[in-house]
């Protein structure tokens, strides 16, 4: 190859890398518009004016396929629990749009739509800094991404349409006082709507008015024999009352009408474990981590807990080091490093 060629094929080549790295300029640069634009309406701008900034945060839309065209416009939320196990939720306007910057490595997404879970995606712990993650959430249980079955439906009614979108504002605005007078407002209006009743036990059952919470939840579970959120928060009042014999009773039978919820058998693992059934708690939430390995990673660490009582520190030191596999940021790595180290497992 002569001189001249050679200069020729360098050129060529520096005109190539050249126009390689414009394309993947232009890439970031409608990626950051991308992310921008989801983003915005939650007061960030993840681009920073700059087409190389490197943020962390995951965004995208959720689209919502209505049984019918008069149907009540359902109250949809976002939650992402991070890598480091915070635990963090937008609600979603007519948008569809959804926001969150990223704290930890691995994490899940949850979509619940009117207090139920729709949807869940694990995120990997390494991939682009700005992920875009969208649903499309129907009503048949064939849909692919996440569903809410027809059965846990309830007729719109058009003396609580207002009411759940004032009570939807106020959740957005975190205005709890007010969410609670809406719903108190929707039973007495639709004293079916066992939606609402369930709710209602949830939020007093967060502000510890256990009697109230445990009225509502029993009305939702007469009006709605399976609707497994009931259900789920009824097993967590009984936690909370420390009658946990009964609470093991109710969220097995949670986990009867939800095979697939890893929440369901978290729970009940929890709840084997107060009452000192060690090998039942170990099988629930093996069961959990099976069902949704990076959301719930925090068995891990309850499974740890479980055999270091029993003296079992190989395995408690097993249960570690899969949890820092999932969670490799948290707050007590070297803890569980040195206890890794000092037990090294097989």
């Amino acid at each position: 190859m002569n001189y001249n060629h050679r200069k020729d094929c360098m050129r060529t080549t520096a005109v190539k890398t050249a126009f390689l790295l414009i394309l993947a300029g232009f890439g970031m640069l409608t990626t950051n518009a991308q992310v921008d634009d989801f983003c915005s309406e939650f007061g960030a701008t993840p681009s920073l004016n700059s087409p190389f900034a490197n943020i962390p945060y995951v965004f995208g839309r959720i689209t919502h396929k209505a049984v019918a065209e008069n149907a009540k416009i359902p109250r949809i939320i976002v939650i992402l629990i991070d890598g480091d196990q915070t635990n963090k939720r937008v609600t979603v306007g007519k948008s569809g749009s959804y926001c969150f910057r990223r704290t930890g490595g691995s994490g899940t997404l949850i979509v619940e739509i009117d207090g139920i879970e729709a949807a869940r995606r694990s995120l990997a712990a390494f991939g682009a800094a700005q992920q875009r993650e969208d649903f499309e959430i129907g009503d048949s249980p064939n849909d692919r991404t996440g569903t809410v079955s027809a059965k846990f439906s309830h007729p719109p009614n058009e003396k609580t349409a207002e009411l759940y979108k004032n009570a939807r504002k106020a959740e957005a605005e975190k205005n709890t006082n007010e969410v609670v007078k809406l719903l108190q407002q929707i039973v007495v209006a639709d004293p079916a709507d066992f939606i609402a009743h369930a709710k209602l036990g949830s939020i007093y059952l967060e502000r510890k008015k256990l009697p109230e919470s445990e009225a509502s939840l029993r009305k939702a579970i007469e009006l709605k024999l399976d609707y497994t959120p009931a259900w789920l928060n009824f097993g967590l009042l009984r936690l909370e009352l420390k009658q946990n014999e009964a609470a093991v009773e109710v969220l097995r039978h949670a986990t009867s009408l939800a095979p697939t919820s890893a929440r369901a058998f978290q729970l009940l693992g929890e709840a084997y474990l107060l009452t000192k059934q060690g090998s039942l708690g170990a099988e629930a939430l093996n069961e959990a981590i099976k069902l949704d390995p990076v959301g719930m990673a925090e068995c891990h660490l309850q499974l740890a807990h479980l055999y270091q009582l029993a003296g079992a520190k190989v395995l408690a030191s097993r249960e570690y080091k899969a949890f820092l596999a999932k969670v490799p940021n948290h707050r007590d790595k070297k803890k569980f490093e040195k206890y890794i180290a000092e037990n090294p497992p097989d």
